[in-house]
Formats: C-alpha cells, structure tokens, sequence
C-alpha cells in the first residue's frame, strides 16, 4: 500500500503545485489560502503516512513510534481544513461563519494537544510501521490517542458530509461546481468506510479477535481512494472553469475568423500590431474582437439599410426563422459595404443604423450567404436576389 499513498501524495503535490500560482496572485482571499492550506495537508497525511517515511521519521527524531501522533496530527488538521473550507465555500451570515470557525480552532486545537498528551503517557517502545493501531489497541493511554484521531475524523466527516450532502441540491446544474461538490460528497461518504474499518479492527481487538487486515490493508485502500476523490473535488471546478473558458474564447475566436477575413481589406481596420500563434489566446481574442468591431464602425456608412431590410424580408418570405433571416441580411450587407468601398463607391447618404451587435452570429451567417442571398452592386443599381 505503500506505493499507491506515494502516488496519492504526488498527484495531490501536483495540485498544490496548480492552485499555488492562483493562491500567490489572490492572496488576501482566505478561501483560496484555505484550499491551498487543505491540498498541502493532504498530500502531508499520505507522504508521511508511507511506512518508508514513518520509518525515517522515527529514526530522525530518535523517538520511537514519534510519527504515530504526527501522521494523526496531520489527519486531525486536514479533517479540521476540510470543515473550515466547506464553512467558507457554503457562505452564510458573516457572524454564524465566524462562530463556526472558532468552534473549529477551538475543538480541533484541543484534540491536537489530547493527541500528544497521551503519546507521551503512552508505552510505545516497540515500534509498528503497519499495524500500530490494532497492536497498540489495548494498551493505555496509547488506545486513548487511537480512539481521539478516530473520532475526531469521524466527526469532521459526518459534519462535512451532512453540510455536503445539503449543499449539493443546491448547486445542481452550476456545471463544475456541481461535478466538484459530488466529488467530495461520494470522497467523504467512502471515508466513514475507512473509519468504520479502522474502529472495527481496533474493536476486534478488545474482544480477542483479529481482524488486522481491515485497518492494514482495507483501509488504506479506502483512503488512497478517498484522497483522489477528495482532491479532484477540490481542484475539478477551478480546472474545469478555466478549461471551459478556453475552449470558449477559442470557439468565439474561430467563430470570428470568416467576418475578420471578409474585414481585413477595410483601411482604417488595418491593425497596429500582428500578433502571432504564440500569443496568448486572450489576447488575441481580445484583438480580433477590437478589429472588427472598428472595423464595422468604419464601414457602417456604405451599407445600405433599404436592401438590408429586403433582404430580411426575402429571408422570412423563404421560410427563415427571425434570428437566422437578420443574422444572414447583415451578412449580405456587410459583404456588399466592403464591395461598394473597394469599388471605390461614395458611402450611402443620411444611412440609418443598422444593429450589428452580434458578430460571432454574423461571422457564422457569412458562410452560408454566397449559397442563399446574393447582394449585387453597381455603380448605378443595386438589387437583392435571391
């Protein structure tokens, strides 16, 4: 089991190392630091919860059996970070937020030092990498600390798991956020599985019976699961937003492309700056959008607005929906104002407005206007045909 906590500790690394450059950048937000501070202790309780990392630690410290309480520290603040940051996600009245995250500080702080008060009591002089729960089971002082970290990981869990299991009605249909907060429930819901199989081991063991296997080997199992779930529940919803929007400014940037290519021989359109595939897609989105909004701008006085609104018509009288018939008439018009510059042609006098605030539904309709609508000028006619 060794290997998998190993590989639990890496990945949930790799998250810390994800969320750090976000938590640096907003670092007066105490949610942020709060689930920074969760994915550290996390990966915390599974590196040092190795047997190979117990061992050395022991050994460093010259105390035997030292990381039992430490390991159980970090499980205890890691159960208590999971609290603070369900209390903080949730929102609520400020005051209720505050008094309940001083019961937090307050109850797990006072476990912490039960923990360590009952170590040092505690006969611990044979040392166990594996089984120290169950061989240490009957001894006293040492049950004691067992039985503190049990509970109080019991009750961080059912206390998430209850405000969990109520947040996530609320959330349903938030996207990421939902996919997040049913990680974390299903997480949370394995991990009294893990805390029934330690307890049940221990309890074994007051009663003469064996049943070591659950706490060395179900257990671990158990929770190598429950730090992935756990983990992606908390680093799922940030991954999947920014992953989201990528994808959608990069659907608006493709979208944009046939209105800027059809733009790009307006004069004042021209760009200050060329900005190349290694650019950030932001930027370059950002760009694109500025060019053909100046661009449109540019051009809106050689457009004609009669032969926009026949051409809406016609569209309508085709079988067009609405939508469809305007966004494919402001099409044609665009098409026919770039012509009626390059020709050469005077702009078209006392123009009223024509509404070309939807320009990724227009760079869309421009793929299919050379198919459906034909908008034909001259230098003394001009006419819509179909």
């Amino acid at each position: 089991m060794s290997d998998t906590f190993w590989l639990v500790a890496v990945l949930l690394f790799v998250g810390v190392c994800y969320k750090l450059p976000a938590i640096v950048r907003v670092g007066g937000n105490p949610l942020a630091r709060q689930v920074g501070g969760l994915l550290i202790a996390a990966t915390g309780v599974f590196f040092f919860a190795a047997p190979a990392v117990i061992a050395k630690v022991n050994d460093l410290t010259g105390i035997v059996n030292f990381s039992a309480p430490w390991v159980y520290s970090l499980l205890t603040g890691f159960s208590a970070s999971c609290l603070l940051l369900i209390i903080k996600w949730r929102g609520g009245d400020e005051k209720n937020i505050r008094r309940a995250t001083w019961w937090v500080y307050g109850s797990y702080g006072t476990l912490l030092v039960g923990l360590w008060l009952c170590f040092a009591m505690g006969d611990h002089h044979i040392e166990r990498l594996r089984d120290l729960d169950t061989f240490y089971a009957n001894t006293p002082w040492m049950r004691e600390m067992i039985l503190l970290y049990l509970a109080a990981h019991t009750a961080a869990v059912l206390i998430t798991s209850a405000l969990l299991w109520n947040w996530e009605r609320t959330v349903r249909g938030t996207g990421w956020l939902h996919t997040g907060v049913v990680l974390l429930t299903v997480g949370y819901a394995l991990n009294l599985l893990y805390d029934a199989a330690k307890l049940t081991a221990v309890v074994a063991r007051w009663n003469g019976h064996n049943l070591d296997y659950l706490s060395t080997s179900v257990a671990p199992l158990i929770a190598t699961v429950v730090g992935l779930l756990i983990g992606l529940g908390f680093v799922v919803p940030h991954i999947g937003e920014r992953v989201s929007q990528y994808m959608a400014a990069r659907r608006e940037y493709q979208a944009l492309a046939p209105l800027a290519r059809t733009l790009e021989d307006v004069p004042a359109a021209s760009a200050p700056v060329s900005l190349g595939r290694a650019a950030p897609l932001r930027l370059r989105l950002t760009h694109r959008r500025t060019f053909v909004r100046d661009a449109l701008r540019h051009l809106h006085p050689f457009m004609n607005n009669r032969l926009h609104e026949e051409a809406v018509q016609h569209l309508l009288a085709s079988g067009k929906k609405p939508e469809r018939a305007q966004a494919l008439a402001d099409a044609a018009a665009i098409t026919a104002a770039v012509r009626r510059m390059q020709a050469g042609d005077s702009p078209v006098p006392d123009q009223p407005h024509i509404d070309l605030s939807e320009p990724v539904v227009i760079s869309r309709a421009l793929r299919k206007v050379p198919s459906v609508l034909a908008v034909r000028w001259t230098p003394s006619t001009e006419s819509v045909i179909s």
